[in-house]
């Protein structure tokens, strides 16, 4: 699913103009992203958690050359998904 297809699955069931879907989509996604940056954690019942994991800095490989990078430690997104996702799938 694209975002384009998420806003026009919202307009459609919300009655909406696919403009103001996309503006509510794209204030929901700000925030989880602007809580992530600020260390925080989303949580939404029965779908998942989103939050941030520190990867510590370790060694690579040029795929190319073999020649083995140095790669910098960095924080990354993780989501888990809830108890009611893992059952909705199952």
């Amino acid at each position: 699913m694209s975002k384009k297809d998420l806003i026009d699955a919202v307009a459609d069931k919300c009655e909406m103009t696919k403009d103001k879907a996309g503006a509510t989509i794209d204030v929901v996604l700000a925030h989880i992203r602007e809580t992530l940056k600020n260390g925080g954690e989303v949580r939404i019942p029965d779908f998942g958690t989103f939050k941030v994991a520190k990867r510590k800095a370790r060694e690579g490989r040029n795929p190319a050359t073999g020649e083995t990078i140095k790669i910098a430690a960095q924080n990354v997104a993780k989501f888990t998904p809830a108890k009611g996702l893992k059952e909705a799938l199952n």
